[in-house]
């Protein structure tokens, strides 16, 4: 089987029900943004994080496919019985990934800038495309609705990742670096 198909060298792409679309459409950017993030997740898995956090990743990167599903099939489509798409369970799950890393993080009051290991300076990065992600997601969710579970878990992910970011620093030993405004 070949990789290319030609049939997207008109700037145009397919989503999941079948319509074609530009490939500069804000549906296509959020999901290609939410591809870029799984990416992200993925290189920051060969630095060596510690086992707890790399399965909590591994996990986050199949969510991610779901979600990019999810974002590539519209929900008033007929097809939205036939995929699996993020639900409240997986926000709910962040949430206490979140509670559980937190409950052992020195609490902080200000900005904080460190990225002590290159596997938290990459969550890091991916916690930013995913802010980026959430943006693109509020723009077509004024046009095309998604999932609210969607919207949601684009949120948590962003928090999540703070959270592992300042977990896998915690666990490398390190001082945050706190910023302070004059």
């Amino acid at each position: 089987m070949k990789i290319y198909t030609k049939t997207g060298d008109t700037g145009t792409t397919v989503l999941f029900n079948g319509a074609r679309v530009p490939k500069n459409s804000l549906r296509v950017s959020l999901y290609g943004t939410v591809d870029e993030l799984n990416s992200v997740l993925l290189i920051a898995l060969n630095f060596n994080p510690p086992q707890e956090l790399a399965s909590d990743i591994e996990k986050v990167c199949e969510e991610l496919f779901t979600l990019g599903a999810d974002f590539a099939t519209p929900i008033t489509d007929d097809l939205k019985k036939k995929i699996v798409r993020i639900s409240e369970s997986n926000v709910t799950d962040l949430e206490n990934k979140i509670d559980k890393y937190y409950e052992v993080l020195p609490k902080v009051n200000t900005f904080i800038s460190t990225c002590a290991t290159q596997f938290a300076a990459f969550i890091n990065n991916a916690r930013t495309i995913c802010r980026r992600a959430e943006r693109l997601a509020i723009s077509v969710d004024e046009n095309e609705k998604l999932s609210e579970a969607s919207l949601k878990y684009l949120n948590r992910l962003s928090d999540y990742l703070f959270a592992t970011m300042r977990y896998a620093n915690y666990l490398a030993d390190t001082q945050e670096k706190q910023v302070t405004f004059k």
